[in-house]
């Protein structure tokens, strides 16, 4: 998982950076979904450093198969281990508000710059965090 983080984090920054006049429509939406996946895959790498492990009896309600917003939950109700309080944490920081998978389908217009922005800090720290580990 946190080969992946890095690869979704590398490639949102990418598009995120593709500003120039001829640059497609989209290019820093699209950004803002991948800094999303990079952050779930970040918080999912800490949660498996932390000793937990997936349940893929119960998809519905384990937390290495959930995106955000809902996986701040989960996280917050299922960490334990090593790193339960910085999984707590992060948990309770409201981290990728308004991010959501179902961002994929939305109009390009419907994704806020500022959240890109947000969001690109959040994916960043994340990743960065998962380094300390």
């Amino acid at each position: 998982m946190a080969g992946a983080a890095r690869r979704h984090l590398k490639a949102a920054q990418k598009l995120y950076d593709e500003q120039q006049p001829t640059a497609k429509p989209g290019c820093r939406a699209v950004s803002g979904y991948l800094f999303g996946l990079a952050g779930e895959l970040a918080v999912k790498h800490m949660m498996s450093r932390s000793g937990m492990k997936p349940d893929s009896g119960d998809r519905r309600n384990d937390p290495f198969y959930a995106h955000f917003p809902s996986l701040r939950t989960m996280v917050a109700d299922a960490a334990h281990g090593r790193l339960q309080g910085r999984l707590k944490q992060i948990s309770a920081s409201g981290v990728f508000e308004n991010w959501s998978t179902d961002m994929r389908y939305a109009p390009t217009a419907e994704i806020k710059d500022s959240w890109v922005d947000k969001w690109r800090t959040q994916a960043t720290d994340l990743v960065d965090k998962m380094g300390d580990l």
